[in-house]
C-alpha cells in the first residue's frame, strides 16, 4: 500500500463501494441464501461485470466488522487493530479524545447469573436512551475517572472513560454466546490494572440498577480501544470520500479513516436518496446496508433471502446515478446456518463499463463468483482495483 500512494493521480471519475453486510451464506437444501433469492438485476449486471471472491483478513479467519471494513478501505487490519469501542463512539459523534478509553456495550438479559439473551430482545432505541439516561444520572464518576454512557442503536450503547493513566488493554465481559455468565474484566497489560478495576466497579453498580428492568437487566462490554494513528483516506488515496450508513459502528469506521459521514435516514431508500443528492460533491462513496447481516445473525434464513431480494430491487435506481466504477460486496459472510460471522469468502462484483473484463453470462452467487475473472483475492486489494478502473493510478516504473 505504501508504494501505491505514490501512484495515485487526480481525476474526474466517480467510485462507489456498496457493502451489503453479511451477504455470503451457506447451503440449505443445496443452495445458499443468495442462490435461492430471486435477483434478476444482480444476475443481469453480473454478465456486464467482473466477479470474484474476497477474503477480509486471511484464509480461515473469521473477521469482525471493524477489520473487515478497514481492509475494504485499504488499511491492513493486521497493522491497524482498532477496537469496536472507538468505532461505536465515533459513530454516534462522541468527541473522543486521545487517551480516552471506549467500549461497545450491549444491554442483555440474564437469569440466575447466566446470559439468556445477549441483545435483550433487541430493545428499541428509545428504550435504550431511557436506560442510558438513568445510568448516567447515577454513575458519572468512579475514583478520578469520568464515566460517560451514550445510547447507540437498538440494544447497543457506548461506554467512555475519561481520565489520567487509562489503558485499553482489557479483556471483555461479553462471552459472545448465550448460556454463559458475563466475564470479569481483566488487565492485559501491566499498566491496565486501574482501568480494569474501574470498569468492574462500573459493571457492578450498573447491574444493581438494571435489576428492575424487564428485559435489559444486564450489560456486556467488549472492544475496549483508544484512538489510533493512521493516514486519512482522502490523503492516502487522493479521493474526496463520503460515507452513508445508518448504524453507528459503520459511521464510526468511516469517520475514523477521514471520510465525511453524511446525514441520512434509517432506510435503504433514504440512503440512496442521500447518495443521489451528494453525488457531485465527492469522488468516492462508501454506502452500507446492515439488515442482511442482522438476519444472518438471527439465523433467519428466509428473512435473509427476502432482504437480498429487496436489495436487488434497488439496483436499477443505483445504476441510474452513473458511477464510473461500482463495487458490490460484503465485509464478511454471515450464514444463517451459523448465526454468526464466518470465514467464508465474500461475493464481489465490479461494474466498470469502460475498463472491466466482463463475465459474459448472468448469475450472481458465491459459486458463480468463485469462477469469476477476478478470482480469489484479499479485501486489501479492493482499493487498488477500484483506483485502477477509475484511471486514478499512474504506471509503475519506466
Amino acid at each position: 500500500m505504501e508504494f501505491l500512494i505514490d501512484l495515485v493521480v487526480s481525476g474526474e471519475t466517480k467510485i462507489l463501494l456498496l457493502v451489503a453486510d453479511g451477504l455470503g451464506g451457506l447451503q440449505r437444501n443445496g443452495k445458499t441464501e443468495l442462490e435461492i433469492a430471486k435477483t434478476p438485476n444482480l444476475d443481469a449486471l453480473a454478465a456486464k461485470s467482473s466477479l470474484g471472491l474476497t477474503t477480509p483478513v486471511d484464509v480461515g479467519i473469521t473477521p469482525g466488522s471493524g477489520p473487515a471494513h478497514l481492509a475494504l478501505f485499504g488499511y491492513d487490519p493486521l497493522e491497524y487493530e482498532i477496537g469496536r469501542g472507538v468505532l461505536e463512539a465515533l459513530g454516534i459523534d462522541y468527541p473522543l479524545k486521545r487517551g480516552d478509553v471506549a467500549a461497545r456495550g450491549n444491554f442483555a438479559a440474564i437469569k440466575d447469573g447466566v446470559i439468556i439473551d445477549r441483545r435483550a430482545g433487541r430493545i428499541s432505541t428509545q428504550e435504550n436512551k431511557r436506560i442510558c439516561k438513568r445510568l448516567s444520572a447515577e454513575i458519572s464518576e468512579i475514583e478520578d475517572v469520568a464515566i460517560h454512557i451514550r445510547p447507540g442503536k437498538g440494544h447497543r450503547f457506548v461506554l467512555v472513560l475519561d481520565g489520567e493513566g487509562l489503558s485499553h488493554e482489557l479483556s471483555e465481559s461479553d462471552p459472545q454466546k448465550e448460556g454463559s455468565p458475563p466475564a470479569v474484566i481483566k488487565p492485559l497489560a501491566s499498566d491496565a490494572g486501574k482501568t480494569a478495576r474501574i470498569v468492574n466497579r462500573f459493571i457492578i453498580q450498573a447491574q444493581e440498577m438494571l435489576q428492575t428492568e424487564e428485559r435489559a437487566n444486564s450489560l456486556l462490554l467488549r472492544g475496549f480501544a483508544s484512538l489510533p494513528d493512521l493516514i486519512p483516506f482522502p490523503e492516502r488515496f487522493g479521493l474526496a470520500a463520503g460515507a452513508i450508513a445508518t448504524y453507528p459502528m459503520y459511521r464510526g469506521l468511516a469517520r475514523l479513516v477521514g471520510m465525511q459521514v453524511l446525514e441520512t435516514g434509517s432506510t435503504w431508500e433514504e440512503e440512496l436518496s442521500t447518495l443521489g443528492k451528494n453525488r457531485k460533491g465527492f469522488d468516492y462513496f462508501f454506502v452500507h446496508f446492515k439488515e442482511i447481516d442482522a438476519a444472518g445473525e438471527d439465523g433467519n434464513f428466509k428473512k435473509k433471502v427476502q432482504l437480498i431480494e429487496r436489495f436487488d430491487g434497488l439496483l436499477p435506481r443505483l445504476l441510474k446515478l452513473n458511477f464510473d466504477v461500482v463495487a458490490i460486496t460484503s465485509d464478511h459472510s454471515t450464514p444463517a446456518m451459523l448465526e454468526s460471522h464466518s470465514w467464508h469468502p465474500n461475493p464481489f462484483l465490479l461494474y466498470a463499463p469502460q475498463t472491466a473484463r466482463t463475465e459474459g453470462e448472468s448469475g450472481f452467487s458465491e459459486r458463480r463468483c468463485a469462477r469469476g475473472v477476478l478470482g480469489h483475492f484479499n479485501s486489501l486489494d479492493v482499493m487498488p482495483i477500484l483506483l485502477a478502473h477509475a484511471r486514478r493510478l499512474k504506471k509503475f516504473g519506466a
